[in-house]
């Protein structure tokens, strides 16, 4: 891929492999060495795509975060969330599961039985978005938003699905606690996008396809984030997926630390505390948890 110094770019980002088990894989490109955040979108996993073995599946045992919303957005198969709060939701493709952890919240995300039987296919996007520093504590929260209430758009070789924020005149009924945008784009070969200067800062992540931005290819895989001023207009030289995500920039740096995030090292070191002890409330009816890891770094911090 060869970029063109002088285009949209501030970088692109190449996802790092992770083994979550059972052969299901993710591609992480948030936080990365190069950025740390796009607007308050401080964490970014391509989850599959993946065929599940029968009698297999997704079991993400619970686990807690603080300081962040987790959000869940499928292209194929489903997912089963519980969660301290006593929400148990199953998510399709093209709804969101969003939940605030605030001052912490502890859940699990299974496969569903029907989802074990073999040959069945799981692909999505889970995504942190970090939560201003005066709603960092508040009450954890969880929504589910079915496909149908989003808005959709479709014109000249694009299909455009607002999953939360604002983009182009369009409001996602998703609350959020900052200005951001995320949208699921799917376009037909020949066709564009455009992403306007509405928000200081912008990224894409190509989930399929092939796309070109000026003189640059960016191959499936790949997340480009763009220079803070400009229109970028994105053109797919195949069918492809893009999603368009970012914001305002956030108020300070944040550290992260295994699933927890604050501006705070004191506070996560609380909640690493809290955990080991466990001190967090419980998922009714599950009996599993994911230990805190040995030997975790200290907060990290990125540029």
């Amino acid at each position: 891929m060869g970029l063109d110094e002088t285009g949209p770019f501030e970088t692109v980002i190449v996802p790092r492999t992770r083994d979550l088990g059972d052969g299901f894989t993710v591609r992480r490109a948030l936080p990365a060495a190069q950025r740390q955040m796009v607007g308050p979108f401080i964490f970014f996993d391509q989850m599959g795509p993946a065929v599940l073995d029968s009698g297999h599946g997704l079991d993400v045992r619970p686990h807690p975060h603080i300081g962040l919303a987790t959000v869940t957005y499928l292209f194929e198969g489903a997912i089963l969330h519980r969660d301290s709060l006593g929400s148990v939701q199953r998510i399709e493709p093209g709804a969101v599961n969003w939940m605030t952890a605030g001052r912490g919240i502890v859940h699990s995300e299974r496969s569903p039985a029907q989802e074990r039987t073999g040959g069945k296919p799981l692909s999505g996007i889970q995504i942190w978005v970090a939560l201003p520093k005066a709603q960092e504590e508040r009450e954890p929260s969880f929504a589910h938003f079915p496909a149908t209430s989003l808005p959709v758009v479709q014109e000249d070789g694009v299909q455009l699905r607002l999953i939360a924020g604002t983009h182009h005149g369009l409001r996602s009924p998703v609350p959020t606690l900052s200005e951001l945008f995320y949208v699921d784009v799917v376009l037909a070969a020949g066709a564009e996008v455009v992403l306007k200067a509405d928000h200081d800062e912008r990224a894409a992540y190509v989930m399929s396809g092939r796309v070109e931005v000026g003189s640059a290819a960016l191959e499936a895989g790949s997340m480009p984030v763009f220079a803070r001023k400009g229109e970028v207009r994105l053109r797919a030289t195949e069918p492809s997926r893009v999603l368009l995500f970012g914001g305002e920039p956030m108020d300070g740096p944040r550290h992260i630390v295994w699933n927890f995030v604050s501006s705070s090292a004191a506070r996560l070191a609380q909640a690493k505390e809290d955990w080991k002890a466990r001190r967090f409330p419980a998922v009714a009816t599950e009996t599993e948890f994911i230990p805190l890891p040995d030997n975790l770094p200290s907060p990290v911090d990125y540029p």
